[in-house]
C-alpha cells in the first residue's frame, strides 16, 4: 500500500525555523495536506519530537523522531528514529561530539521547544546550527547503532550537500537512501547522474514554514502503515543504500 510521507520537517526549535512551526501546527497541517507519516528533523536536536510523536498518536498520523545533523564535513544527514528513546539515546552519544556555542537569537533567531498543548517549555541556548565532530562515516555508524536510518540530505544543492562538499559519493558509505528536494525529480537527476541510479531517493520539503509541508505527493510502498513497515522499506541493504 501507498503511504505518503514528509520526512524533513523543521519546528520552531530550529533557529531557520518560523515560530509558528509548534506540534500541533505541524502535525494538523500535515494531517490536512492528506499525509500518512512526517518527520520532525531539526538541526542537531530532537528537544520537540515528543510532544509531535505524542500528538501524531492521538490524530492518527505517525510522527518520525529524528534529527538533520550537520557533519564535520558540514554535509547534512537525516537521521530517523523508531522511538523517542532511541533519538534521545542517539543524541546523548552525538552531543559527546557537540561543542557548546551559544545562540545568537539577534542574529540567527530563537530556539523554542514546546510541549504537546503548544506551549512553550523554554529555549535551546545552545547554538544548534554547527558542526558535530563527526565524521560523515562516524555519524552513519553512530544512527546505526542505534537502529536508526542515516539518509544524506538534498543531495543536489550547492551547500550543506554531499556531493556539493565530498564530490561524490563514497561507494563504501553505507546510507540507507538519498534525499532530494522536493522540486528536484528523480529521473532528471539521475540522468544527469547515473551512478546513482541504483540508490534508494526519497523527496522531501525540508519545511521551516508550515505552507513548505509537503502535499499528498510522495510515497512509498509499505506492507502496513506503521513506522515499523517504514523502516523495513527505507532500512539498508548489505550494499548501504543500494535497492
Amino acid at each position: 500500500m501507498k503511504l505518503y510521507y514528509d520526512f524533513h520537517i523543521h519546528s520552531a526549535l530550529s533557529p531557520c525555523g518560523d515560530d509558528d512551526m509548534t506540534p500541533n501546527n505541524i502535525v494538523n497541517m500535515s494531517i490536512l495536506k492528506g499525509l500518512d507519516a512526517i518527520a520532525v528533523t531539526d538541526h542537531n536536536n530532537a528537544a520537540n519530537c515528543e510532544a509531535c510523536v505524542e500528538l501524531g498518536r492521538r490524530n492518527g498520523i505517525i510522527v518520525v523522531p529524528g534529527m538533520e545533523v550537520q557533519t564535520k564535513e558540514e554535509v547534512h544527514v537525516l537521521c530517523l528514529f523508531k522511538t523517542i528513546e532511541k533519538v534521545k539515546s542517539f543524541e546523548a552519544e552525538l552531543y559527546k561530539h557537540f561543542e557548546w556555542i551559544p545562540n545568537s537569537e539577534e542574529l540567527l533567531g530563537r530556539q523554542l521547544i514546546f510541549d504537546e498543548n503548544d506551549e512553550l517549555k523554554g529555549e535551546e541556548k545552545r547554538l544548534l546550527i554547527h558542526s558535530v565532530d563527526l565524521s560523515i562515516y562516524a555519524l552513519v555508524e553512530l544512527a546505526h547503532s542505534h537502529e536508526g536510518l542515516a539518509i544524506p540530505a538534498h543531495i543536489e544543492r550547492k551547500a550543506f550537500s554531499l556531493i556539493a562538499n565530498l564530490g561524490f559519493l563514497p561507494p563504501d558509505l553505507k546510507v540507507d537512501a538519498l534525499e532530494l528536494s522536493k522540486m528536484t525529480a528523480h529521473e532528471k537527476f539521475t540522468a544527469k547522474n547515473p551512478m546513482y541510479r541504483n540508490y534508494r531517493f526519497i523527496s522531501n520539503s525540508d519545511a521551516h514554514y508550515l505552507h513548505d509541508i509537503s502535499e499528498r505527493e510522495n510515497w512509498l510502498e509499505v506492507d502496513e502503515k506503521n513506522i515499523e513497515s517504514i523502516f523495513k522499506t527505507l532500512g539498508r541493504s548489505s550494499k548501504g543504500g543500494l535497492k
